[in-house]
């Protein structure tokens, strides 16, 4: 759909207009955790967000590989918002998801720090 409603190259445009070869990992990074709340399956994620992040790193010169890490870095770190992989666990121990959520926010707020800069530096 959204290559064929014209959606994906306008994204990459938009892409390309406000990012530079530097810092379009790290807005790779937020965009995928923002498309994760839409779309929570790492593949249905992929199939969405791919078509329009590799040609804008192409376009931009950015590393290709660390732009797709960047995908599935964002669409991981979102995981600690919405724990649907902890559901199975949870019934087990007989405990709810308010449970962990104070946990999963603490290692989402860190870990968020060390994938951006981890992005940023490496």
């Amino acid at each position: 759909m959204m290559e064929h409603s014209g959606l994906g190259g306008l994204i990459t445009e938009f892409f390309i207009n406000v990012a530079n070869k530097d810092t379009f990992p790290v807005m790779t990074f937020f965009s995928s955790a923002l498309i994760n709340f839409a779309v929570p399956s790492g593949g249905g994620h992929w199939v969405i967000q791919g078509p329009f992040v590799i040609p804008a790193a192409q376009a931009l010169g950015a590393d290709l590989g660390k732009s797709v890490m960047a995908i599935a870095y964002g669409e991981q770190w979102m995981n600690m918002a919405q724990p649907f992989w902890a559901l199975p666990a949870l019934a087990i121990a007989g405990l709810g998801v308010r449970d962990i959520m104070g946990y999963c926010i603490t290692a989402l707020l860190f870990s968020g720090v060390i994938f951006v800069i981890g992005l940023t530096l490496f």
